[in-house]
Parts: structure tokens; C-alpha cells; sequence
């Protein structure tokens, strides 16, 4: 933003669950005391009633109301914000502000979007967005493919072996993933991946059980500095979810 003064819409996370957990609360009711002190009018929505964000101080004009595209259409009409910040709000946000942008409603009504693109997300959540930028820089990938029915995944599976693991595009948490091991489980857990995504796309995998799952905790300006906040390595192998692990920091296995 180029000159403060003018309003901000912070989007909030909506209900506390497996994915979206408090820390976006506490991100979220950060952003919002940093751009008051900054001089901006804050407008922040969240459906979620319980959390500290939605404290009137907080905010300068607070909206508990459902986080859906017709709802931010309604406020953008009636404050015209100059700019909106959805990467505090995890999940939830990030789909609303990818649709807002596909809709063309932040151009539209000419609101920048604060923080990471809504290309950038769709590049990272987007599971073959993401594989291809992998591959655009040499990393190494997975075996997978990505499938918008049954039928693909199965033949996908007739020519490479199993167990595989079904990663649903835009979903947080493990959300509609899990563990294929035979033709009728994939078939089961595409069906339920496809239902959930909220494209209808999930990427088929080969699943790669008791590899250690080491995590960089990496963050960068515009400028392009990068500094690695820390190293963190779960207890458990892959095939645990990181939810029902224990995570240690730094890294104690690699050298």
C-alpha cells in the first residue's frame, strides 16, 4: 500500500478446526493492531464469534458474517477498501480470495491484494500448478497424476504399483485424502477426495510411507531477502499425520 489512511479488509478464518487452528486468530488480530497503528481504517470479516479478532478493539467495522463471495461483494460495495489480506486466515480465506479473483471482483472494484497473489496460491495449492513449478526448476517429484474421475486414478494404477495417497486440490488438514492400497480403497478415497475438493481435482501419488518428513520454516520480503526461521522434523515417519505427531525443533537426524 502506498499511502496509509485508506481501509484494509482483513478476511478471517471462520471456525477453529483440524487445518485451521488458533494461530490464525492470533495472526489475524495481529495484522489488525499493526494496520490501526499504521494509520488504516480496518474492516475485518470472520464468521467465527470466538475468537479474539472479533473484538470491536480490534477492528475498526467488524462483520461476523458467513465467509462467502456475496458477503465481501456486499462490504467492498459499502467501504470500498483500498486492499484485502487473506493469507492470515488460512484455508478458508485463501479459497474465498482465489474465487473473488477469478470472479474479477477485486479489479473490478480495484483492491489490491496485500501479501501473496492470488496466483502464487493457486501455484502452491494447486497440486499440478505446484509439480509443474517443480519441475520447472529441476526439484524432484513424486510419481502421480492428477484426476477429475475414478476411472483415470485406476488406470493410473493398472501401470505403476501401489499403495498410493490421494491428495485433494485447495483442501487443508488432510481434508478428503488418504491411503489407497488396492483398487476398491482408491476408488473409495478418489471418490471422496473429488466430492470435497472444492475444484474437483485430486492428485493420485505414490505414497511414500516411513520417509522421514522433515519441515523448513522459510519466509521472504519483496525485496527477495530469505531467512530461515528453523528446521523441524516429526518423530514420526510419513504416513502420520503431522496432527497426530510430535514435531521437534531443529532437526535432529540430518547433519
Amino acid at each position: 500500500m502506498k499511502t496509509p489512511g485508506g481501509s484494509i479488509l482483513v478476511l478471517g478464518s471462520g471456525p477453529i478446526r483440524i487445518g485451521q487452528a488458533a494461530e490464525f486468530d492470533y495472526s489475524g488480530s495481529q495484522a489488525c493492531r499493526a494496520l490501526k497503528e499504521m494509520g488504516y481504517h480496518v474492516i475485518l470479516l470472520n464468521s467465527n464469534p470466538a475468537t479474539i479478532q472479533t473484538d470491536t478493539a480490534m477492528a475498526d467495522v467488524v462483520y461476523i458474517r458467513p465467509l462467502e463471495a456475496e458477503v465481501v461483494e456486499r462490504i467492498l460495495t459499502t467501504h470500498r477498501p483500498s486492499g484485502v489480506i487473506a493469507t492470515l486466515g488460512g484455508q478458508v480465506a485463501l479459497n474465498l480470495c482465489v474465487e473473488l479473483h477469478r470472479r474479477g471482483l477485486w479489479e473490478r472494484f480495484g483492491v489490491e491484494v496485500l501479501g501473496t497473489s492470488p496466483r502464487s496460491v493457486q501455484r502452491s495449492e494447486g497440486r499440478e500448478d505446484f509439480r509443474q513449478a517443480m519441475l520447472g526448476i529441476s526439484e524432484p517429484v513424486i510419481q502421480s497424476i492428477y484426476v477429475d474421475n475414478v476411472e483415470r486414478a485406476l488406470q493410473f494404477a493398472s501401470v505403476s504399483s501401489f499403495p498410493f495417497i490421494i491428495r485433494p486440490d485447495y483442501t487443508l488438514g488432510g481434508t478428503g485424502g488418504g491411503v489407497a492400497f488396492d483398487p476398491d480403497s482408491l476408488t473409495e478415497r478418489v471418490t471422496e477426495g473429488l466430492r470435497l475438493s472444492p475444484v474437483s481435482r485430486v492428485l493420485v501419488e505414490r505414497y511414500l510411507q516411513g520417509w522421514r518428513e522433515i519441515e523448513l520454516e522459510v519466509i521472504r520480503d519483496g525485496a527477495g531477502n530469505r531467512l530461515c526461521v528453523c528446521g523441524m522434523e516429526n518423530v514420526d515417519p510419513m504416513g502420520i499425520h503431522t496432527g497426530d505427531s510430535i514435531v521437534v525443533a531443529p532437526v535432529l537426524t540430518l547433519s
